[in-house]
């Protein structure tokens, strides 16, 4: 039976190191360390799917508004790619943050290195009920769309605010200033990629 809940901090380890490194480049990677401290301030919602006693999947949360969650890392472990769990993280991570607005970003096709990529990984958002906000986002020169899942409507300045605000709360002010444009359009401009900074 799949069942998401939260791990222990030795399971939240060893799902780091063996799904999250193996899956995410190092530039994209919230250090560990950070991650245990977000989470130990109540920040962080490391969520698991377990499959029996083994961790099969996990979906991340960042929360810094009431009311808002971010969806800052969704990965299947290798073994169990192909297997529909994508699907089942995300219908399982909307139940386990329902009464938030859950938020997250996808890059846009036409500013992606692998534009097909990123179309397959947008359409796999909005088959699992994700929508698109009217507003964009650019986080260390990748430009993103913004996806939400919420039960009813949801006010998109607030969504904006509440967005603006987690990368706020969780990045250095110079570099969120440098490098984070929430809302963002290709007037802006597109800055040059660099890795997360924390």
């Amino acid at each position: 039976m799949l069942e998401m809940k939260l791990p222990t901090r030795e399971q939240f380890e060893t799902v780091y190191a063996r799904d999250l490194q193996a899956s995410f480049p190092e530039a994209e990677l919230k250090p560990l360390r950070e991650m245990l401290a977000e989470w130990k301030r109540g920040e962080y919602r490391p969520w698991c799917l377990f499959d029996g006693d083994e961790i099969v999947g996990e979906a991340f949360t960042l929360s810094h508004v009431p009311g808002f969650a971010l969806l800052d890392y969704l990965c299947v472990t290798s073994s169990r790619r192909n297997d529909g769990l994508g699907a089942v993280l995300v219908r399982k991570l909307v139940e386990a943050e329902r009464g938030s607005v859950l938020f997250g970003e996808s890059e846009i096709p036409a500013y992606a290195p692998d534009g097909a990529m990123a179309e397959r990984r947008l359409a796999f958002y909005r088959r699992n009920g994700a929508r698109q906000a009217g507003y964009d986002t650019c986080e260390f020169g990748v430009p993103y769309h913004t996806l939400f899942w919420a039960d009813g409507d949801v006010d998109e300045e607030a969504l904006c605010a509440a967005h603006r605000e987690t990368y706020r709360s969780t990045i250095p002010p110079q570099a969120f200033t440098k490098y984070i444009q929430i809302p963002w359009e290709p007037s802006m401009g597109v800055p040059q990629k660099i890795a997360w900074i924390g």
